[in-house]
């Protein structure tokens, strides 16, 4: 039985208006020395034309670039030099949001910054900077929806659920032949109508003095002027007068996925808690009706996922199956009726309701766990429910929902209702799609080579400045300088080898767990490879005394979630929980860990899940990169570089008793680590323990010897074809450098301006903001306690894929001779002021366990790292770069379109490309 919440958890908040309309919102949190900024104006994809979308989405990022007083890079080069999370910012249907977290002494910069940005930008705006832009955000959409699996989905789902005038008809992130189309004019009238103070919430949260923030809000945002009244808009939720069904056949979907969408309520409606809670019980565990006719007895697919997605004006409730290899989507269709009909005869029981409330009241603190987690809520709020008062009530309304709501839902919503229907195949598989489907509409961008034009990164836009009563182009001064708060740790060893590490903190009655058994693919038979994996997904399904739904609903009737997976080099065990019900949770962990069921149905139906994943990957770009990337590194017999996942043959011939040979030979207390941060002091979790200690018996294991790791004495350039690709993904690098090497930390100082800093970096100064060829690129050290890559990632257009990489191989050849004074000051200068920040949620807290336990770190070794950054000098990052950045002896790997790309690549000066497939 699911315990009952907490009432006294309430977020306290200050909120009033300027006299030109700005609302703001204050929240303090003195627990850690952060500041979480906010900037949200009432304005997404629903407030622009047809025939002009993807404008909200495209002003998210215009408003980074620059500004009329902090100048070109904007916040991006600010944020590098006061050691901010990285300004970011994101678009939905209605509200886009500007958002970070900051150390506190540069709150009036923040403030001062995000002023700018609803006063002073729009002056900024120039066709060559709306040229460059418009080429990053084409390519955000190339990967996340033109070369991505099932990416072109929800813009079918949209087209045919909305009707045409209906403002979410089309996607946030608008049309490639729109956003070309754009001019400068377009944007400003854009600009001057929504970006407004009294269509914006401003919102503080964190460490900070109110009297002093007070001050500065009205110093640098008072005098802006309000713009036109804004109407509110009136929802408008969809009927459809007959159902759809509408298939495409997707160049990067290896599995027939089936998704049926009826139309919903917008948000914070009566009705969306109650059909929050149904889509919960239809698919989600073993119990869940859905679950059990697609899954369990019919075995169409491994999981069928179902959700309730609110906005603003309406809202859509959707069922996803993505089926096995070759399944007929009719019989899916047919199953999600049998599951639909169990429970129209069931309806849902008391038990089940308590349980999926209590998850639900963890999921509500979970999203307020950091102090931009609260900020985010109090404006979602004060937007949409009408005050950010309704953040002390929304529990309570998900509360209140009885079991006759959520049938009373379902008959309104779903029962006999019509609703569209959409199957994505793969390419030559037509016949799989449900039956009487039409073709669906989708716009395929063709690839031709060097079709844009390149952007000039130098150009200085000219303008004239908007007048101010005071010189906004004078930076503020720092507040008061801050002492790196370090949390205070505890740490003991039990009698049977576990190693205990601990954090407390109150800020939300919740705990975090994290139990790490080394070992994983380490441990693996080499023609077995997959046990590892296999096991850490079957010790959730079901205990010695509990089947596997009878697992979840013990779990869940705690308000818990509890994952188990496998890595290269173990096995881990993440959970959260209502502090209240911590105990009874450790309580089940000692069951799930020392009592596996073993059961053999669950067995196949996880092997069958397992296969039906690795075929997928095999399609998606990403997948193909990150394992081709890992043969080259390692070579490709090489235990690290296999996929955990195994193959499909390796799955095919592991049997359960692979499964349970590795359990009792490998799954050792003494290889294992128990990492807690949370609502729980120390005699709370060595007591909760306690079952585990005296239960669990130590164990000897050893580890077989890695083999040597491949030296390439030449760079070499591979080439895996990916037919039709609009993106190429890069994967380049050479074997670097393990965590435990002296110079690991000093490498990532070195690799912050070259591509480890985000914005601040030169990679993504140049091939983004320069040359707009990517959406993102980074590089970075991955070692752990073994030798791990140096690598340059990233997914560029796929017609300037020689010159994206001509132009990474350049920056690598000239990266530690161009190294600067400048660009030490503001890496030194992010490095130090960021750890402020490194502390702050709970995740971050148990980052820092994890560091001091598997390095053997002392608990400040943050401290000792921050010596290192303030040391370091110009010097000794050439001498790092000279021996860590060697482009001429690197794998270069290209998984994109053949036809249009290979024979390209031979002008990169190595050779002829290498093709993988």
């Amino acid at each position: 039985m699911a315990q009952q919440p907490s009432s006294s958890f309430e977020i306290n908040f200050e909120r009033y208006e300027l006299d030109n309309g700005l609302t703001v919102l204050l929240h303090e949190d003195h627990s850690d020395p952060v500041v979480g900024v906010a900037l949200t104006a009432h304005v997404g994809s629903a407030r622009e034309k047809e025939g002009r979308t993807g404008f909200a989405h495209l002003f998210e990022h215009l408003l980074f670039l620059e500004s009329e007083n902090l100048g070109k890079g904007g916040l991006d080069a600010m944020s590098a030099r006061i050691g901010g999370s990285g300004a970011n910012g994101s678009t939905n249907r209605d509200r886009t949001n500007y958002f970070q977290t900051v150390p506190s002494d540069a709150l009036e910069k923040m403030i001062w910054a995000e002023a700018d940005k609803l006063g002073y930008f729009i002056n900024t705006v120039t066709e060559p900077v709306l040229a460059k832009e418009k080429q990053v955000v084409k390519n955000e959409k190339r990967q996340a929806v033109d070369n991505r699996p099932y990416g072109h989905d929800n813009y079918v789902i949209g087209k045919n659920l909305y009707p045409v005038g209906h403002p979410y008809n089309w996607q946030v992130i608008g049309s490639l032949e729109d956003l070309q189309n754009a001019t400068v004019d377009d944007v400003k009238e854009f600009y001057k109508k929504w970006y407004t103070p009294n269509n914006t919430v401003l919102t503080i949260a964190g460490d900070f003095n109110p009297r002093e923030a007070k001050q500065w809000i009205e110093k640098y945002f008072a005098e802006i002027p309000s713009g036109a009244p804004v109407a509110a808009l009136q929802k408008q939720p969809v009927q459809i007068p007959v159902s759809k069904r509408l298939y495409y056949e997707d160049n990067f979907a290896a599995l027939p996925q089936l998704s049926m969408v009826w139309p919903g309520v917008p948000l914070y409606d009566k009705d969306s808690y109650a059909l929050g809670v149904l889509s919960t019980y239809l698919s989600s565990g073993k119990s869940a009706p859905l679950n059990k006719v697609i899954v369990d007895s019919l075995k169409l697919a491994s999981r069928v996922s179902m959700s309730d997605q609110n906005a603003e004006l309406a809202g859509e409730i959707n069922i996803a199956v993505r089926a096995y290899d070759g399944v007929d989507l009719n019989k899916v269709q047919d199953a999600i009726y049998l599951g639909l009909a169990d429970f129209e005869k069931n309806g849902i029981s008391k038990d089940d309701l308590d349980r999926i409330k209590a998850q639900q009241e963890t999921r509500f603190y979970r999203g307020l766990s950091s102090v931009l987690g609260k900020g985010f809520q109090l404006a979602q709020y004060e937007i949409f429910a009408g005050g950010a008062d309704y953040i002390n009530q929304d529990l309570e309304r998900i509360q209140q929902v009885t079991a006759e709501d959520v049938m009373d839902v379902y008959e309104r919503y779903i029962k006999n209702k019509n609703y569209i229907a959409t199957s994505f195949v793969p390419k030559g598989a037509a016949e799989l799609a449900l039956e009487n489907s039409d073709l669906a509409q989708v716009v395929e961008e063709q690839i031709e080579n060097n079709v844009d034009a390149d952007v000039d990164p130098n150009v200085i836009a000219t303008y004239e400045r908007t007048p101010s009563s005071f010189d906004r182009s004078v930076e503020p001064e720092y507040g008061p300088s801050l002492e790196l708060k370090i949390p205070e740790v505890w740490k003991t060893t039990l009698s049977n080898g576990i190693n205990v590490y601990g954090i407390t903190t109150s800020e939300v009655p919740l705990v975090n767990i994290d139990l790490e058994i080394k070992g994983g693919l380490l441990l693996e038979n080499p023609n077995k490879i997959g046990v590892s994996n296999l096991l850490s997904r079957m010790l959730l399904k079901g205990t010695k005394d509990r089947t596997t739904e009878e697992l979840e609903q013990a779990i869940d009737d705690l308000g818990a979630s509890v994952f188990v997976s496998a890595s290269d080099q173990g096995i881990s065990l993440n959970a959260t929980v209502l502090k209240r019900n911590y105990e009874a949770l450790m309580n089940l962990i000692s069951e799930i860990l020392l009592e596996p069921r073993w059961d053999d149905e669950e067995f196949e139906l996880l092997k069958q899940s397992v296969a039906s994943q690795l075929t997928q990957q095999q399609s998606d770009p990403n997948s193909i990169a990150s394992n081709e990337f890992s043969k080259l590194i390692y070579g490709k017999d090489h235990i690290l570089a296999q996929n955990n996942l195994g193959t499909n043959s390796s799955i095919e011939n592991i049997t359960i008793k692979d499964l349970k040979k590795y359990y009792t030979n490998y799954v050792a207390p003494g290889l294992s680590s128990y990492r807690v941060v949370g609502a729980v002091d120390e005699k709370e979790v060595t007591t909760a323990l306690q079952q585990l200690e005296k239960l669990w018996k130590p164990k000897s294991v050893n580890f077989p010897k890695l083999s040597a790791i491949p030296v390439l004495e030449e760079s070499k350039i591979y080439f895996y074809d990916v037919p039709g690709a609009k993106q190429s993904v890069l994967r380049f690098g050479y074997p670097a450098l393990a965590y435990t090497d002296t110079d690991f930390y000093p490498v990532q100082i070195m690799n912050y301006r070259l591509g480890g800093g985000g914005f601040a970096s030169q990679l993504t100064q140049e091939l983004r903001e320069g040359k707009g060829y990517t959406y993102g690129i980074r590089s970075g050290f991955s070692g752990s306690e073994f030798t791990g890559p140096f690598s340059v990632s990233s997914g560029v257009r796929s017609n300037v894929t020689l010159e994206s990489s001509q132009l990474i191989k350049e920056i690598l050849e000239n990266y530690g001779d161009s190294f600067s004074p400048e660009d030490l000051a503001i890496t030194k200068s992010f490095l130090v002021k960021s750890k402020a920040l490194a502390f702050e949620t709970d995740q971050a807290k148990l980052g820092m366990l994890t560091v001091i336990d598997k390095y053997d770190q002392p608990v400040d070794f943050a401290l000792e790292q921050q010596e290192l950054v303030e040391e370091m000098t110009v010097e000794q990052i050439k001498e790092l770069a000279r021996k860590y950045i060697i482009p001429g002896q690197m794998y270069y790997l290209i998984v994109g379109d053949a036809a249009t790309q290979l024979e390209r690549m031979k002008e990169l000066g190595y050779g002829e490309p290498i093709r993988l497939n």
